[in-house]
């Protein structure tokens, strides 16, 4: 069972980090550079991996740790190419 404080505090935490995962869409979607939109990805994909953990903890369940490590070794490669090519032009030299 859930403790009573986490009952209130989980869903809470899930609703903000949708919001921010919102807020970071709109840049993805209005971001005058290139720049600023692999930012939002990249503050998009940490949020993602923020709202598995809750949600691991919210059901108890080991699934969404891992979910979570898979999503945060993806988009921290995935941020280190997209700098690269936007620097270089190029990913793979």
């Amino acid at each position: 069972m859930i403790n009573p404080v986490l009952s209130v505090a989980l869903p809470i935490a899930m609703f903000l980090l949708s919001l921010a995962m919102f807020c970071c869409l709109i840049r993805i979607l209005r971001g005058p550079a290139a720049q600023d939109r692999v930012l939002a990805l990249d503050c998009m994909y940490l949020n993602g991996m923020l709202f598995m953990l809750v949600l691991g903890i919210y059901y108890s369940s080991s699934a969404y740790f891992e979910a979570a490590l898979l999503i945060a070794l993806l988009g921290f490669a995935s941020s280190t190419a997209m700098a690269k090519f936007l620097l270089r032009g190029e990913v793979i030299e």
